[in-house]
Parts: structure tokens; sequence; C-alpha cells
């Protein structure tokens, strides 16, 4: 895999500073609806209505505007078909499937620390 260097200014690629565009990119894409939406595509190409059934808790609002954000940013692919009513479908492009491996990462590391978290939560509130 090649890493792509970032061609503006270096404060581009900078997420401590606050006006960089890396910190806008990882604000964009590290909300659980994101991640959430990327992991529910996968390697699949699916429609709003399935991603929709997917993902428990979205409304259709949010799952528009994270939809949108994400094909802002080039991860996802919204294809539309002229049919009646018209198909609309999503996959994930190859840097959307890039990040889906940290995505994926994410996932295995909150199901193998969930007890953990859960009992320093109990201690804490306790």
């Amino acid at each position: 895999m090649v890493t792509k260097q970032v061609d503006g200014p270096l404060n581009d690629a900078d997420l401590t500073r606050a006006d960089s565009l890396a910190r806008e990119i990882f604000s964009d894409v590290a909300n659980k609806w994101a991640f959430l939406i990327i992991e529910s595509i996968g390697e699949h190409t699916l429609r709003f209505s399935e991603l929709r059934n997917e993902i428990e808790g979205i409304s259709h609002k949010m799952l528009t505007q994270n939809l949108r954000m994400l094909e802002r940013n080039g991860l996802v692919e919204r294809s539309v078909y002229a049919t009646v009513p018209p198909r609309v479908e999503y996959t994930l492009t190859e840097p959307g499937r890039a990040l889906r491996a940290t995505v994926d990462g994410m996932c295995a590391w909150t199901q193998q620390y969930l007890g953990h978290i859960e009992a320093a939560r109990h201690r804490f509130d306790a």
C-alpha cells in the first residue's frame, strides 16, 4: 500500500492544528454513524433502505447526512439508476475500503475490551 503525500502545506496534514484539513477530515469520519455505515457497506453494494435496516437507531436524516459526507470525502460512491422508482446504491471506494480496515480494528478492539470498559465504568460510577 502506498501512502499518498499531502500536496498542500504541511499544516494541512497536522491533526494538532485547529485549521488543518486533516482535522476536518478526521472529524468527518470519526463518528459512530460513519463507522457503522462503513462497516455495514463493507465489501457489498447496498441501497439506502438496506443500509437503514442494517444500522439500528439511525434516522433517515442522519443516514443521508453521513452518506453525503462520506461521498464528499471520496469514501463512498453513490450510483443512481434510471428506474421507476429510482434505484440508488452505495459502495466503498478504494480509500473507503482502506478506512474500513481501521474501522474493523476499532470494532475488534471494542469487542475485546468491552467487559474491561464496562467494569471500569461501574467502578468509576460507584
